[in-house]
């Protein structure tokens, strides 16, 4: 900026004393001068543009890194409500277009902003009366791109929030591929995508034209401004009572100010449109996570027993607050033991596991592992504690290995493979193209439902954690899967306290208690045998579920 106001007082210099050949001396210093001028300004140009330009990217990073951290604690409540592709679209789109403003337009605006105060200084150093009058038509110029400027930014985050809407739709249609081309509805969803997409134009283009009168209403008014001044300043010069280099001068200098406003107002309407996605990733930050560790967290005993207790518990979904998943329940299981949970669908089997898990805490009631109440402890530290088998495995797009180490992601090789040995998955692994080292494509397409489930296993069983959560998934697996899955299982569930939503009747054979539940209660316990007589509603789930010869 120091180097770019300095050149108008050497034009000024240049046209007072004239182009003669007795000052020839003189020039050349003034043309030097504007050279060693040129060689800083090129130079000071690169070093902002590096420095400013870091800035963006190291924000942008910092910012990403914030919002995925954050995202990673939020409760599974907060998933229940908002879309997949919405929070994708604010860690991507939204930063990106932060990074835009950060890296480049604050750059400008850096330099503008410098350039309008060094020469607005300038002007009334050259000329008080002129640039007294150049003041006042400043407000004129202002006023309008504030009022503007906060347009541009309410339309600017409904854009944002089009795109979003786009990136939802695309993000479950394509992570569903296979369902929707086996419902031959790809042109419904070409429809919908085109719809939000022309939505997202459609806001978009009110955006450019509030932005682009923005620019034309500043131009317009700056350069009015300027004309009119330098009239008057002409005025002056025919006058005698301003010289021609001075009126010089205050042009360049005019026109700097001029310039350099009109590039602010550029860049305000680029900042408003980081001010609207700014807002969409502040609104994700500003989200607290339901389930928090309290100030002075507690620890398990150690070594962990696995003792779980629920005592009068209940619960409703925050979407569903007035139907109760769990009304009441209570339940103790002691170190070792396996209790399965039978129920029709909705009775509340997965909303005990999802409570032991603490993903959600209860409204009355107190659920305990050896003791230890579940909010008393850091959610991590109650997890730790925890192996799961879910019914839908997730496979992560990773190698083999890696998908097994999910479980303790420090484990070595060695203990890596002895876990897939245990969980009958050593045998498909090693015929895999590079065996543990396999890249598996996303969600584990490549995979059958017994391989998956065995990976699952494997898993679990290096996590080696002291109660067992299995949400028996083998009713949906061929006969020789589920014979290997069941052999993984006896030996995953040697030791453990495990707790089964039980869908086969091998399982609940197997188990040390059967757990009846209805409604969100427990109505009955005790071993198969025992609940067929006792229990109407067992004696019926097991004519339904497990056939009437077995349950006979």
């Amino acid at each position: 900026t120091a180097a770019t106001l300095a050149m108008p007082v050497a034009v000024r210099f240049m046209i007072d004393n004239g182009f003669s050949t007795e000052d020839a001396a003189s020039i050349d210093r003034y043309f030097i001068a504007m050279l060693v001028v040129a060689i800083v300004l090129g130079l000071a140009s690169a070093t902002r543009f590096y420095f400013v330009t870091w800035i963006g990217e190291r924000v942008t990073a910092d910012l990403r890194n914030a919002v995925y951290a954050h995202i990673t604690r939020l409760s599974p409540a907060f998933f229940e409500v908002t879309r997949t592709g919405e929070v994708l679209s604010r860690l991507t789109a939204d930063t990106t277009l932060i990074k835009t403003v950060v890296g480049s337009s604050a750059s400008i605006a850096l330099r503008n902003a410098f350039m309008f105060i060094g020469s607005a200084i300038m002007l009334v150093y050259t000329s008080a009366s002129l640039a007294g009058l150049a003041a006042l038509t400043l407000p004129l110029v202002v006023v309008p791109m504030i009022v503007v400027g906060r347009l541009v930014r309410r339309l600017a985050r409904a854009s944002q929030d089009r795109i979003a809407d786009t990136a939802s739709h695309a993000a479950e249609t394509v992570s569903a591929m296979q369902t929707v081309q086996s419902f031959t509805h790809e042109a419904e969803d070409r429809a919908v995508f085109a719809r939000a997409v022309e939505a997202s134009f459609t806001t978009a283009k009110l955006r450019i034209l509030a932005r682009a009168g923005m620019t034309a209403i500043a131009i317009v008014l700056v350069f009015a401004g300027v004309t009119g001044i330098l009239w008057l300043g002409a005025q002056n010069v025919l006058a005698g009572t301003m010289s021609g280099g001075t009126l010089g001068q205050f042009i360049l200098y005019a026109v700097l100010c001029a310039t350099s406003i009109g590039a602010l107002s550029e860049v305000w309407g680029e900042m408003q449109l980081a001010a609207g996605a700014t807002e969409r990733l502040v609104e994700i930050l500003q989200v607290e996570p339901d389930i928090q560790a309290p100030a002075q967290p507690q620890s398990l005993p150690q070594p962990a027993e696995g003792r779980i207790g629920f005592d009068n518990v209940t619960f409703q979904y925050p979407t569903r607050p007035h139907i109760s998943a769990l009304d009441g329940f209570s339940l103790e299981v002691t170190p070792g033991e396996t209790v399965a949970l039978v129920g029709a669908s909705g009775a509340g089997k997965s909303t005990v596991f999802q409570l032991l898990s603490r993903f959600y805490d209860p409204q009355q009631g107190r659920i305990t592992i050896d003791g230890v109440s579940l909010p008393d402890m850091a959610p991590e530290t109650v997890r730790s504690a925890l192996s799961i088998v879910p019914q839908e495995t997730v496979v992560f797009a990773k190698t083999v290995m890696d998908n097994i180490r999910f479980g303790r992601p420090g484990a070595s090789a060695e203990e890596v493979i002895a876990a897939a040995k245990a969980a009958q998955a050593d045998e498909f692994i090693v015929r895999l193209p590079d065996g543990y080292e396999t890249e598996l494509g996303e969600r584990g397409v490549t995979l059958s439902g017994g391989q998956r489930q065995r990976i699952a296993i494997a898993r679990a069983i290096l996590r080696d954690a002291p109660v067992l959560l299995l949400d028996e998934a083998t009713s949906a697996l061929d006969a020789e899967s589920e014979t290997l899955v069941q052999t993984a299982l006896t030996h995953l569930m040697q030791g453990r306290t495990t707790l089964v939503i039980a869908h086969r009747l091998a399982t609940v054979l197997r188990a040390d208690r059967i757990i009846v539940m209805e409604n969100g209660r427990a109505t009955a316990q005790g071993t198969h045998h025992e609940l067929l007589r006792a229990s109407p509603l067992y004696a019926r789930l097991a004519d339904l579920q497990f056939g009437r010869e077995a349950a006979e």
